[in-house]
């Protein structure tokens, strides 16, 4: 009698042809097969296994974007083809910025919902520019699931993000998050400090900053050279 864990012989066929497509030749195959007590394969399998509950929280994130969407902007959309960020420890909220949404009409959208206050009377879409966008198709991100940014950049500014390497959240990606936070629990974010939007610019080079000051989300703006304990950007993973 097979064990529950044996393989069919269809699904050891598909299984070796998926691992030659991906890259796997004999040098790889020789040392899985030499590895002692098996232990190369067993690394296989539980990163396989591990990746599994990746792949259904963002089944999962994915289908609660798309009721959102439908709530709050009455869109009927389908995020299952969108690319998955990488995986990384410690970032477990998923945000999903559709096709074409611009952060004058999240701001706008936040504005309905609770009192909001911007620096100016313009249009963000027209003096904002960011490093990410959704004008050719939705894109995800990660990014820590915690109210207040993140205590790990604090006092770097987005001049010094940016020469490290260190992608910022945008000004539509703050945005996002604060829909889809107030949306599950009535309540708002950085109610004790800024998110410094490092991946955005305004027109004269300024960064936008989002906060909760009691009272309404205000966004505001610094110099890309600021520092300040309580000005933190957001990491994300792309």
């Amino acid at each position: 009698m097979k064990s529950h864990c044996e393989l069919s012989v269809h699904q050891e066929h598909k299984l070796l042809s998926r691992l030659e497509a991906a890259g796997l030749g004999s040098k790889e195959a020789q040392a899985v097969i030499e590895s002692p007590d098996n232990w190369l394969a067993a690394k296989v399998v539980a990163f396989i296994r591990h990746n599994i509950d990746w792949l259904v929280l963002i089944q999962h994130w994915k289908k609660c974007y798309q009721r959102f969407y439908k709530e709050v902007f009455e869109w009927t959309l389908d995020f299952s083809q969108v690319p998955n960020p990488a995986y990384e420890e410690g970032f477990a909220r998923l945000l999903i910025v559709a096709k074409g949404v611009m952060p004058e009409a999240l701001f706008q959208k936040c504005k309905e919902l609770f009192p909001c206050l911007k620096w100016t009377d313009d249009d963000l879409d027209e003096i904002t520019t960011s490093d990410r966008s959704s004008k050719d198709g939705h894109y995800a991100i990660w990014v820590r699931d915690r109210v207040e940014a993140d205590e790990e950049l604090r006092n770097i500014s987005a001049d010094d993000l940016k020469k490290k390497g260190i992608p910022g959240i945008t000004l539509e990606e703050r945005f996002l998050l604060e829909l889809k936070y107030f949306k599950e629990t009535g309540k708002h974010l950085d109610l004790y400090n800024h998110t410094l939007c490092a991946g955005s610019r305004d027109s004269h080079g300024n960064v936008p900053v989002v906060y909760w000051d009691g009272c309404q989300l205000c966004v505001s703006l610094v110099s890309p050279s600021y520092t300040n304990d309580g000005f933190r950007s957001r990491l994300v993973i792309i």
